[in-house]
């Protein structure tokens, strides 16, 4: 079954790609949800056109990501967490954490956007991946360290 995605779904693709989907997870959920719409004829032309009239904008959305993504080369976050004798953190740290650091360093970044190449689960220096645009990915190095 092909679906016409109608916003970004995490491990399927991004806002307007046509995807192919199981019949049970197309009619069950993304289509309910309002995920998605049946690529049909009809919807497939009227996204041709939606795409065509939005290319402008989303050049100028992926500059404005691109821009961002640049003034974040070298910025590091430090959090800070409780921790064990062993160095093991009491509980983890959350992508809620590293957005609201970066909101105080003056980075406005939604933390569904976010998402850590491994768990948090020591004190130590990490990565994140920032999902900015489809296209503009950077990695982010965060410090945790013991409160």
């Amino acid at each position: 079954m092909e679906v016409i995605l109608k916003d970004d779904v995490k491990g399927l693709g991004y806002k307007n790609d046509i995807v192919a989907v199981k019949p049970g997870y197309g009619r069950n959920y993304l289509i309910p949800q309002g995920l998605a719409v049946i690529a049909d004829k009809v919807n497939k032309k009227i996204v041709a056109e939606n795409v065509r009239q939005a290319a402008h904008k989303a050049e100028m959305f992926k500059n404005n990501a691109q821009e961002l993504a640049n003034s974040l080369t070298d910025v590091v976050v430090e959090l800070t967490a409780k921790v064990g004798e062993t160095g093991k953190i009491f509980g983890s740290v959350t992508t809620l954490q590293l957005s609201e650091a970066l909101k105080a360093k003056g980075f406005d970044i939604d933390r569904k956007r976010i998402s850590f190449d491994q768990d948090v689960k020591t004190a130590g220096e990490y990565t994140a991946t920032l999902n900015l645009h489809k296209e503009v990915k950077p990695q982010i190095r965060f410090n945790v360290v013991a409160e």
